[in-house]
């Protein structure tokens, strides 16, 4: 199905709702409840098509979900007008997938606007910088035509200065901003946004790179409104740079509605105790370092810190722990019996020093985890977390030679231990079919399961074998799979397999694998809800790319990388599929001519057509 910015606005005529104006077959005109509240009680006279649009109009005020939202669009012209009309929330997959002007014609009530920009691939330094998804356009087209809009939620795009400062002067009650893997901003954009929103609810940077000068940096944090505010939760711990902690433990203080508060690596325990005391119904916390500033002997004592934890009953999310001194710790086992989730992807704690805190998380749903803790820590792990839905287990080292710290040992552990297990990713650089076959039969729940065995190429360490029994177990045993990410060494057989039995997969991330054309043509023909390709460093060349013609159409986009590709197979799809845009990306901005070997290839579907802010190195075929 199409995303819902991408509906085509010329969808065919029905008979069921394009009668005349006023008309109705001699049934003359028609009695109309006042829908809408107006006044006295009474009625008026309208022709039966506007009755049957208000009454439609009313009832799709009640359809929230996306997926339905964009099915009733598609019945016929009179449901696509009302369902434009009543829409509140968008969410725009691929910001270069329609224009702004289109999505402002279409739709004319919006409150939340969400935008995706750069290719997932982004977050591994694979898009070159200055490749674009640049937020300027979006925030100009919306600002006239959605004064009461309240929410932007931007991914992989870049954000200016000016954009934010246009946000803050464009939407009067705005009160959600939240930036994820974005760039371009600086702490002076943050300080408009926090001095003009003034019922700004949500600020939340996650994984953004904040660009300041030590030279430059604003005082932000001091921006908010003197008076009470209205937060609800305010994240920046990826803000690397210094703050005013004066003013934001004041800003704590006048914020009784807040819930949520992530703090960067420039907050110790003993500030993180001030925190604490000013906002005790806190139920999400990221700590920042968890480190003490103090000389040794005179800092806070873990007894202190701990008194500040049981105090803040309402905890369930723990977060932070960037420069975690592991001696403080303890000072969390008040709350680990409450928390459902916490993240510790940033600690390089051993297992010795995890399993003491794991033990007492009897109830926990999410953990992320550096993989210094190694295989016995996730067996601590299995043996206390019998409820976890989510794991994920980032490297310390993810270069392709690095030993890695857990294995197939740990995996097997956690599929035995944690059997309601739904999404895990496990970076790993050892790793057995048998362990992921005992996954795949342990937890068939699962519908996330991103394996990455970082070495290319890696064999099941302990047969030599094809790792495709394995994946092939997990796409038989897992009927509700809808994202995979395979690796290791990897045949066109594990490919059969996925196209087989992976009917529900939307998303497949696939590196260092497959042995020819095959693997794609069986994904192409046999995972029919796919909606996302990503390939890296795979041996598939242009009659691959070729097989899914007939298939581009109905997935949201296809990202190619180190492969085989050439620029006549390129231009092969862009010729045949005039409504996808191809774009070819060149790896060095300052390579001059057309190279006919492809280093990166991206195709999606747009109603925009090729877009006009393509750096140099983006060829657009």
């Amino acid at each position: 199905m199409r995303d819902a910015a991408e509906d085509d606005s010329d969808s065919p005529p029905s008979q069921m709702s394009e009668d005349d104006p006023g008309g109705g077959g001699g049934g003359g005109d028609r009695w109309e409840p006042d829908l809408r509240g107006g006044n006295g009680g009474g009625g008026r006279w309208a022709p039966p098509d506007q009755v049957l649009e208000n009454v439609l109009e009313s009832v799709l005020e009640f359809l929230t979900a996306a997926r339905d939202r964009n099915a009733a669009s598609l019945v016929c012209r009179s449901w696509y007008r009302a369902e434009a009309q009543t829409r509140r929330e968008l969410f725009i997959g691929n910001c270069y997938a329609v224009s702004p002007r289109r999505a402002v014609e279409r739709f004319g009530g919006l409150r939340s606007v969400v935008l995706k920009g750069k290719p997932r691939f982004a977050d591994f330094s694979l898009v070159p910088y200055g490749w674009g998804a640049y937020v300027s356009p979006w925030v100009a087209a919306l600002g006239p035509a959605y004064p009461s809009l309240e929410r932007i939620c931007l991914k992989r795009m870049t954000v200016s200065d000016d954009d934010l400062a246009l946000v803050a002067k464009s939407f009067p009650f705005f009160r959600e901003l939240s930036l994820v893997c974005c760039d371009g901003f600086s702490t002076l954009g943050l300080a408009v946004i926090a001095e003009r929103c003034r019922h700004l609810r949500v600020l939340d940077l996650i994984e953004d790179y904040v660009e300041d000068e030590d030279d430059e940096l604003v005082d932000w944090i001091s921006k908010f409104p003197e008076s009470n505010t209205s937060l609800e939760s305010l994240v920046f711990d990826c803000v690397s740079v210094p703050f005013n902690f004066d003013a934001l433990e004041a800003l704590v203080a006048r914020s009784p509605a807040l819930r949520r508060l992530r703090v960067n690596h420039h907050v110790s325990v003993e500030q993180l105790r001030r925190l604490m005391a000013r906002a005790p119904q806190l139920t999400h916390f990221g700590t920042g370092a968890f480190r003490s500033e103090a000389a040794p002997g005179g800092g806070l004592s873990v007894t202190e810190l701990a008194t500040s934890f049981a105090a803040s009953r309402s905890i369930i999310c723990l977060s932070g722990f960037r420069d975690v001194n592991p001696e403080y710790l303890p000072a969390i086992y008040p709350v680990c019996a409450k928390l459902t989730s916490l993240n510790f992807s940033f600690a390089s704690l051993t297992a010795e020093e995890l399993k003491p805190v794991i033990r007492n998380c009897i109830n926990l749903r999410t953990f992320w985890v550096l993989d210094t803790v190694g295989d016995e820590g996730l067996r601590a792990v299995a043996d206390t977390c019998s409820d976890l839905r989510e794991l994920r287990v980032f490297p310390l080292d993810a270069s392709e030679d690095s030993e890695g710290s857990v294995s197939d040992v740990g995996l097997q552990a956690i599929s035995e231990g944690c059997r309601k297990l739904e999404s895990i990713l496990y970076f790993c650089q050892r790793m057995t079919n048998a362990a992921v076959i005992a996954m795949s039969q342990n937890c068939p729940d699962l519908v996330v399961f991103r394996l990455c065995i970082m070495g290319r190429h890696r064999p099941d360490w302990i047969m030599g074998e094809p790792m495709d029994d394995g994946f092939g177990a997990i796409v038989m045993n897992c009927k509700k799979l809808t994202r995979l990410s395979v690796s290791g060494l990897l045949t066109d057989k594990a490919f059969a397999y996925i196209g087989k039995y992976g009917k529900l997969i939307k998303t497949l991330s696939v590196a260092f694998a497959g042995n020819s054309d095959m693997s794609l043509q069986y994904i192409f023909e046999g995972c029919t809800k796919l909606q996302k390709l990503e390939v890296r460093d795979s041996p598939f060349s242009d009659k691959g790319l070729l097989s899914g013609l007939n298939y581009f159409y109905n997935m949201r986009f296809l990202w190619m990388n180190s492969c085989r590709l050439t620029m006549r197979g390129c231009k092969d799809v862009a010729q045949q599929m005039q409504n996808l845009v191809v774009e070819v990306i060149k790896d060095h901005s300052d390579d001059e001519g057309e190279a006919e070997i492809v280093d990166k290839l991206y195709l999606y579907r747009s109603l925009a057509g090729p877009r006009n802010d393509a750096p140099p190195f983006v060829t657009l075929l």
